[in-house]
């Protein structure tokens, strides 16, 4: 597993390591997944695929999604824990690589997503609520219910916050709290090797600053332009 913060360099580690170490990459990010968001994502291209020695290194988990099909955590997992088999069963060790902290805690840790209901009038009212009195109200509500979720939620994520607060008014139980850890005393089932990167705050800021100049230079705004006229909702 190679982990870090934004920009700090994980893909092209993960690159480098994969080629050494006759590895194949998934990707934990849960924006990477959609097709059409490629700039703004920071997905690696096909030419940063290739090593430094000019191997090829084979990533999974991108862009197989179109941008309005749903996609969950545990749906996430599920891929993974076919992903991983399949790969070592071809004799090569797998990168999980991200991006998306939960993700990677989804696979790597013994944890179970149990089946949480859905309501579709709860979550048309909670949708109302947020056009009426905005989306800080809303974050409110999660906040003053389910602070953990509300402190990993940003509050412009409106879904999540909607699911959140979904789940909690129809179970009484925090969404944060509805996973539960299997036993082994929270000891993964894989033999794992984590990297975490890490960077001065400057140093890193200055890395998402240059990227997103980079981003606008390689057409950022006509991206979100072209996915707006396909059709698709700007709250997406």
């Amino acid at each position: 597993c190679i982990v870090g913060p934004t920009g700090i360099g994980k893909s092209a580690l993960a690159v480098e390591m994969a080629s050494l170490l006759n590895g194949e990459i998934i990707s934990a990010d849960s924006v990477q997944v959609y097709q059409g968001l490629d700039i703004g994502s920071g997905k690696i291209t096909e030419t940063e695929m290739i090593a430094s020695n000019g191997k090829f290194i084979p990533h999974h988990l991108l862009s197989f999604l179109a941008p309005d099909e749903k996609y969950s955590v545990a749906a996430f997992k599920s891929k993974v824990e076919k992903l991983v088999p399949a790969i070592i069963g071809t004799g090569k060790l797998p990168f999980l690589v991200g991006g998306t902290g939960l993700y990677v805690e989804a696979v790597i840790d013994p944890y179970r997503f149990p089946e949480l209901p859905r309501n579709e009038k709860l979550r048309q009212r909670l949708k109302s609520i947020a056009t009426k009195k905005g989306k800080e109200f809303l974050h409110q509500k999660l906040y003053s219910v389910d602070p953990v979720s509300a402190k990993k939620i940003h509050q412009n994520d409106i879904r999540r916050v909607i699911r959140a607060l979904e789940v909690y008014y129809q179970t009484g139980t925090p969404i944060s709290a509805a996973g539960s850890r299997s036993p082994g005393k929270g000891k993964s089932k894989y033999d794992l090797f984590y990297i975490g990167l890490e960077g001065e705050r400057t140093y890193i800021y200055e890395r998402i600053n240059n990227r997103v100049d980079q981003m606008m230079a390689e057409g950022l705004i006509e991206e979100v332009i072209g996915l707006l006229n396909a059709g698709h909702n700007k709250n997406l």
